[in-house]
């Protein structure tokens, strides 16, 4: 070993003790900390021959880097849909790179068994049949994208074709069905061969994000038997709308079509009984997204793909070499995700999730919903906004209350509201008018959190 190697080695438990002391200052001043930051430009330096050492390079990292690392995982960070980092996902995440275990080999360590238990878990909090398999993945991209080879290995067969052996060369199109998809559909379409040219974009209801299932039904029965994907979405991103699954189902019957459910952060409606109704018959998609590293509250990255089609997954990603030896009955994780070799984040999900079980993430969900209903009605009451969209579950689309209003002004506006580093929240763009958006997933975040949030976009008018 190198010299800083070895004394490193000798000297693990001071460098622990530093690691959990710097972990505690920060933790501590999390709600302080500015919810997002502009960092200033940098110089890098060179890499140096021998190295420094651990602690030493943990204090030039804290003085270089330290004060342009954000509050992301804190309660006033309203940006995208980011959850915080509960105590026990925590705690997993860091057993995590202490095991440094690599879950695809399922015979080496019992790492496979809790990704399995996890999965079990996350079946019962969100109500899902025992016919969904479920594997853990990076995030809602890669959730996306496997669901989506599943679909193209589905409607590729369809035509007598396995795509994983011959491609797609020679197939018609498969036309994908959608009404108001997340951008990383379009970049699965992509990366699949499938292109983003053949995604057909369904009318939504009047005032709504939701889809039409009626015009979906005509465009199904234009395609008169041919196969497809039908993309619904449960948690819109702008407004966290959801497409009525009951009725895309029940055309399962007379259409032939593969149905994926993004509900990447919108599945954890399921967690409370005043919501879960808006997940009715999600139960009998083909595929469903759903992302850990938003309301689960584990840290990134992190995502579960869940499919009634195992078989097509493994179609799909199954890995040959000889020194894995022949496809077993149950297939290891190595043939399920793009991924041969992958961390062990089903850690903290089980951790969490052990800790804290149905009830504790049913107040999660409950309490975000209640603090998003609230600034809603702050917005709707206000001269200085407009609220854009009803506020169905944990996020809040409104516009400044200018007339021709740009994204500019908008742009403009949330710059200063980072500024000023008591909250963050995105701009977006809804039904063409340039908006803003505050999405509320984090365990930590209480009312105070929102009342701040609330001064501070009236100070930063």
């Amino acid at each position: 070993m190198a010299n800083w190697l070895q004394r490193d080695k000798e000297n693990r438990e001071d460098l622990l003790a530093t690691a959990v002391h710097t972990a505690n200052q920060i933790l501590d001043t999390l709600p302080q900390r500015p919810a997002a930051i502009n960092p200033p430009p940098t110089t890098q330096t060179d890499l140096k021959t021998d190295g420094i050492g651990a602690k030493a390079a943990l204090a030039q990292f804290q003085t270089r880097f330290g004060a342009g690392m954000s509050g992301g995982a804190g309660p006033r960070y309203f940006g995208f849909v980011t959850g915080g980092v509960t105590p026990a996902a925590l705690l997993g995440d860091w057993l995590t790179a202490v095991y440094d275990q690599n879950v695809m080999a399922d015979m080496d360590s019992a790492a496979f068994q809790v990704e399995e238990e996890a999965i079990h878990f996350l079946r019962q909090l969100l109500g899902l049949p025992d016919a969904f398999a479920g594997t853990f993945v990076g995030g809602a991209t890669i959730s996306n994208f496997v669901s989506l080879a599943q679909g193209r290995q589905w409607a590729a067969q369809q035509w007598g074709v396995d795509v994983t052996q011959t491609g797609l060369y020679g197939l018609p199109p498969i036309p994908v069905l959608t009404a108001t998809p997340h951008s990383s559909s379009y970049k699965s379409l992509a990366m699949l061969g499938m292109g983003k040219q053949n995604v057909t974009l369904i009318p939504t209801l009047p005032a709504r994000e939701a889809m039409d299932v009626a015009a979906l039904e005509a465009q199904l029965a234009a395609l008169q038997g041919q196969p497809a994907i039908v993309i619904a979405s449960s948690g819109t991103v702008n407004t966290v709308d959801f497409d009525d699954l009951t009725a895309i189902v029940s055309l399962k019957e007379r259409f032939n079509f593969w149905l994926h459910v993004d509900a990447a952060f919108g599945g954890f409606a399921a967690c409370s009984p005043r919501f879960r109704h808006l997940l009715a018959g999600w139960e009998l998609a083909d595929s469903i997204t759903v992302d850990a590293h938003k309301w689960l509250n584990v840290p990134y990255d992190s995502a579960m793909t869940f499919t009634r089609h195992p078989d097509l997954q493994v179609a799909a990603f199954q890995n040959t070499a000889v020194y894995l030896g022949p496809l077993a009955d149950s297939p290891s994780l190595v043939h399920w995700t793009p991924q041969n070799s992958r961390r062990f984040r089903a850690l903290p999900a089980w951790m969490t999730l052990m800790a804290y079980g149905r009830s504790g993430y049913q107040a999660i969900v409950e309490q975000n919903c209640a603090q998003s209903h609230w600034l809603g009605e702050q917005i709707k009451q206000s001269a200085n906004f407009r609220l854009l969209a009803p506020v169905y579950l944990n996020v809040v689309c409104f516009t400044l209350a200018k007339d021709g209003v740009t994204m500019a002004d908008i742009q403009a506006y949330l710059d200063r509201v980072r500024d000023d580093g008591r909250v963050f929240l995105t701009p977006t763009q809804y039904q063409g008018v340039p908006a803003i958006r505050a999405a509320i997933s984090n365990w930590q975040t209480e009312m105070s959190d929102i009342a701040i949030c609330w001064q501070a976009l009236i100070d930063c008018l």
